[in-house]
């Protein structure tokens, strides 16, 4: 058998059912956001995010709160915690809880920070991307610690813990599912080897969305990216749910005026805009097809959309969930 031969093999075997999250940005009202959160349930979606950043948004804790608190369903989480913005200690606590509340329904979600507007902002340190990593990783390790509820000791560069209990310990035994997104190489295969959840991103080195991370969006480049995945992770490959969290699901029947409109802007070409897999836009036929081909190709069944986009992509939610 070829290499690529194997490869295939490898991705079919490990295909996921289809399922669906939606992002939620800052929400207009508190009544506004009761009413999302339910929409998103009854629509079938799988999940409802929040980000965390400093921007104009709601705290990534309470957020996810309210909504399991007003759902049954539903699981929530933050997609995708900082890790340089809390001590683990105290995110492990927060999000013990948060899980305790949700009777299991959370995901956690955890990576090494990226938007320098947040950095600069706060005050917070911008360390080089290595160290955000290793600084990630660390934190991981110590929030984990903390969910199995003996007394944890840890010795690292970044974080110290001596003979701490975690409390309290979350519903889930050992902790909810744990979700690491990224661009590059260090952080993906890192996440093969930690992660229950991998979240596909652009490569976000330069602390802004611009034409680097759209350049680092094309078709090719997730392809790479699976791969380092699969190459990590080996055997436990087809255990992990690769996720693609987009930058547009837009369902229109003139797709390529859309793209043709901000391709250029990104340094891309209108092919290379249709293929990005961080973009579905077409009618819901079209996307429907073109989240197979995302599936086959990048492994990827867990599409995570943002909210104003929520009533147009029900349809494909409708047909493609749980399949």
């Amino acid at each position: 058998m070829t290499d690529t031969a194997t490869a295939t093999t490898s991705l079919r075997a490990a295909a996921h059912p289809f399922r669906f999250a939606v992002q939620y940005g800052k929400p207009e009202s508190p009544a506004a956001f009761r009413e999302m959160a339910r929409k998103v349930e009854d629509l079938g979606y799988s999940t409802l995010y929040c980000h965390d950043h400093f921007w104009d948004s709601w705290s990534p804790i309470v957020h996810p709160a309210i909504a399991a608190e007003i759902t049954t369903t539903l699981r929530v989480g933050t997609l995708v915690f900082a890790a340089d913005y809390r001590h683990p200690a105290v995110l492990a606590k927060d999000f013990a809880t948060l899980d305790l509340l949700a009777e299991g329904r959370t995901e956690f979600g955890i990576g090494a920070g990226w938007l320098t507007e947040d950095y600069e902002q706060s005050g917070i340190g911008l360390d080089r991307p290595g160290v955000r990593i290793d600084r990630m990783i660390e934190a991981l390790e110590v929030i984990k610690g903390l969910w199995l509820g003996e007394p944890f000791e840890y010795d690292g560069e970044h974080y110290q813990i001596s003979g701490m209990v975690g409390r309290p310990l979350p519903h889930t035994p050992g902790g909810p599912p744990i979700i690491i997104g990224g661009g590059g190489k260090r952080v993906l295969t890192e996440a093969a080897r930690l992660a229950d959840i991998i979240s596909l991103n652009p490569n976000l080195r330069e602390g802004t969305v611009g034409a680097d991370a759209a350049r680092s969006s094309v078709a090719g480049k997730f392809a790479e990216r699976r791969q380092w995945i699969a190459d990590a992770a080996g055997e436990r490959f087809g255990d992990i749910e690769i996720q693609l969290n987009t930058f547009m699901a837009l369902v229109t029947e003139d797709a390529d005026s859309i793209l043709e409109q901000f391709a250029p802007g990104f340094g891309l070409t209108l092919a290379e805009a249709r293929e990005v897999p961080l973009v579905l836009a077409g009618t819901v036929d079209d996307i429907c097809e073109q989240l197979h081909h995302h599936r086959e190709a990048y492994g990827a069944s867990y599409i995570a959309i943002h909210d104003p986009e929520v009533d147009a992509m029900a349809p494909v939610v409708a047909r493609l969930a749980g399949t």
